[in-house]
């Protein structure tokens, strides 16, 4: 009995272990990835606005101006679309 539970306890700290290996593993893959997707290299506002929130999409980049509108703009920094409040 006693050799019974000596090798159960073995098997858990060693699974426990692996497991605790496995969730450092995925910590650091996670973690080592960059903040903020690549920005295009230029984005030209229309005349007057001023940038108010900048958001990531997966294929857009979404800005807010402080008048309100909604600019779209594609990955090359190209607007896509426009939304008026």
């Amino acid at each position: 009995m006693l050799r019974w539970l000596r090798l159960l306890v073995t098997a858990l700290a060693v699974v426990m272990g692996v497991g605790v290996l496995v969730i450092a593993a995925l910590l650091w893959l996670r973690l080592s990835q960059p903040l903020l997707p690549e920005l295009p290299e230029q984005i030209t506002l229309p005349a007057g606005a001023q940038p108010a929130a900048v958001t990531f999409a997966r294929d857009w980049l979404v800005v807010v101006t402080q008048a309100g509108e909604v600019l779209l703009y594609d990955k090359q920094g190209r607007l896509r679309g426009q939304v008026q409040p």
